[in-house]
């Protein structure tokens, strides 16, 4: 496996190719052995596949918001660019605050409605002051303290139930809203450092069904020559729609209209109550999913945000209990406790895994699977401050940045369905890691569209992971894994083939230098039995220390090593990295199938453990202060017709 450093400048790159003409001349080709012209000795040279991985965020708020900036942020894209390259900037509460490592690409995704209004609001403008709402809200922003948080928590249910006032809600055809818009694609601009910071013009299309999330984030290849012929699809009728459907005709019109390309990432679908891969159009009185629908969907939705503050989605434990690492990070606690739409029957609706069974399922009748997804991971940090560290996390609102009060922090939501956040479940931002040929819009956007691509919790795992007939277990002792990869099979993301036999799979980590060893590599298998109905099953394929399976099969855990009262831990247990050929034992060939790779580090502290510490905290003993971070990687497909 090739690691490479994304941040080697552009000037260095071109300084090592930079050969003189008459240098060039100098060399004598005559004596060449024919045999290098059709294979060069060099095994880097002539390569058309990736051979560098790149980590991003694809989703970040501002205080351009209306829920950031009503809740305090301050941060605007400018300032959100300068800290995700690696600069060091102020909070929204006025903390230093640096990052560990910078970002190889970034995608501030601001809301779609009202995108921009917070800020006027704030400033009291003479076109919000004029509105008699606008007016009251202004003054209570300029007060501070209870009554600025008191608004903000208004003006986001007054939104999310659609009765905020037009001049509140900007919109297509406000002057406003195209210089706020015009103005991000500008700052996306003056950041975009080609070979070193990659940045993507983009927005959060913030669909709220009864309050059931189906949010998208709206990703362009483009710049501002096309980009900037439109302004942003929303929410709101009748110039917008909560009904996916027609953003995805949106999408289709920008492409037709400016030759651009664009994607949409959904996120977040353990807050949709169900429909986030529900069964059947829930737009249309739950009528049954057509062909046309299940063919939208496979375009436009290539990939899934699977990690983010708000939660993982990968597994449920009530969905997987043989997994003993499905629980984790869950958060169904504010609907499945205590709300009492929430039911078990709606999670098969939300999570990656059962997600990807349905997508399976729907494909028998529809001839197209609508959830053919590849997995990323994301901050939705709503501080312009994504944050995946533990050691450095500055949450997901201003109210939650580090403060001696945050971790056991509770504030109801929402009246209406009796939500409560406890702060101490917000995890770190997850991470997107893309195998791309470099840094730059065209290449990464390339990317995420063929799925190869992948999420992290937050850590910077190097994954491949890829799938054919003919892997072999000497497979795993080549440094040129990517050469073997592509040679032999497909990457994930991608097709299997039929093929003979049993497939076998090619998976291989390697951890950050400055983080956690591995604790072990799986294997998640999906699939549908012969009478259709979905199975699955996680095999532990490498792992660390010379454990042994049980006789259940199962690998005893690797150990703890962290010490709560730094906080920190050692690399005295794990393993720096971990490979395997895998072969399916359970191969049916007749049945469709995907696969997964899922990779675990030993445990660490979690940044409530690093919060314990700073601020000298004593919490209660339900608040968790370890983590184990993983990477999900993308899946591979299997189907009998090939």
């Amino acid at each position: 496996m090739r690691i490479c450093n994304s941040s080697v400048s552009v000037m260095a790159v071109a300084a090592a190719f930079a050969t003189t003409a008459a240098a060039q001349d100098a060399i004598d080709m005559t004596g060449l052995d024919p045999v290098f012209a059709e294979r060069p000795y060099s095994p880097y040279a002539d390569r058309a596949f990736p051979e560098n991985v790149y980590f991003g965020d694809t989703h970040v708020h501002t205080g351009l918001s209306g829920d950031a900036g009503g809740g305090g942020t301050r941060l605007l894209p400018r300032d959100a660019y300068r800290f995700a390259r690696g600069e060091q900037v102020n909070s929204n509460t006025g903390q230093p605050v640096k990052l560990r490592t910078p970002f190889d690409f970034f995608m501030i995704t601001d809301h779609s409605d009202g995108m921009g209004a917070i800020t006027d609001m704030i400033a009291g403008t003479p076109n919000i002051v004029a509105d008699p709402d606008g007016k009251k809200f202004h003054e209570a922003f300029a007060k501070g303290g209870q009554e600025a948080q008191a608004a903000a928590t208004e003006l986001v249910r007054q939104f999310s139930q659609g009765v905020l006032s037009p001049a509140l809600n900007y919109q297509p055809g406000n002057p406003a809203y195209k210089r706020v818009w015009d103005d991000i694609i500008q700052a996306a601009e003056e950041f975009n450092d080609p070979g070193t910071f990659t940045t993507f013009i983009a927005y959060e299309w913030t669909s709220l069904e009864a309050g059931n999330n189906l949010h998208r984030n709206v990703i362009f290849r483009d710049g501002p020559e096309r980009a900037g012929q439109i302004v942003p699809y929303t929410t709101t009728p009748p110039l917008g729609s909560r009904d996916p459907k027609d953003l995805w005709k949106w999408l289709e019109n920008y492409e037709a209209k400016t030759g651009g390309d664009v994607t949409a990432i959904p996120h977040n679908g353990n807050l949709s109550n169900g429909m986030m891969f529900a069964l059947q159009d829930d737009f249309a009185d739950g009528a049954p999913y057509d062909a046309e629908y299940a063919q939208q969907r496979n375009k436009w939705e290539r990939l899934y945000e699977a990690t983010q503050i708000k939660g993982d989605g990968e597994a449920h434990p009530l969905l997987s209990p043989d997994d003993e690492f499905a629980d984790f990070e869950t958060w169904d606690w504010g609907n499945l406790d205590i709300s009492e739409k929430k039911t078990p029957e709606m999670l098969p609706g939300e999570y990656v895994r059962s997600g990807l069974q349905r997508g399976l399922q729907l494909e028998n009748e529809l001839g197209t699977n609508p959830f053919k997804f590849g997995l990323v991971g994301a901050g939705d940090a709503h501080t312009g401050l994504s944050t995946p560290d533990n050691d450095n996390f500055y949450g997901k609102f201003t109210a939650y940045e580090p403060s001696e009060h945050r971790a056991n922090h509770l504030s109801k939501r929402n009246d209406d369905l009796d939500i409560e956040y406890h702060s101490w479940r917000y995890i770190t931002s997850g991470l997107t890691a893309v195998w791309a040929t470099s840094n730059a819009r065209g290449p990464i956007f390339d990317a995420m569209e063929r799925r190869e691509a992948y999420s992290t919790t937050g850590t910077r795992i190097r994954v491949r992971f890829f799938g054919g007939w003919d892997f072999e277990e000497a497979d795993t002792h080549r440094r040129d894994l990517a050469q073997v990869g592509y040679s032999k099979g497909v990457p994930m993301g991608a097709d299997m083939h039929p093929g003979e036999g049993s497939p076998s799979f090619l998976i291989f980590a390697l951890r950050d230098p400055m983080d956690a060893n591995l604790d072990r590599v799986q294997i998640v298998k999906g699939w549908l039995d012969s009478d259709g109905v979905p199975q699955e099953k996680v095999y532990d394929v490498a792992w660390s220390d010379d454990r042994v399976a049980d006789a259940n099969g199962k690998i005893p855990a690797v150990g703890n090593t962290v010490d709560l009262s730094i906080p920190s831990w050692t690399n005295t247990i794990g393993a720096s990295e971990l490979g395997a050929v895998w072969q399916d034992p359970d191969f049916d060939s007749t049945l469709k199938a995907f696969y997964y790779g899922r990779v675990l580090q030993i445990p660490t502290p979690r940044w409530t453990a690093y919060d314990a510490i700073k601020f000298n905290l004593d919490l209660p003993e339900n608040i968790p202060m370890t983590v184990q971070e993983r990477a999900y990687s993308s899946p591979i497909w299997y189907s009998p017709e090939g």
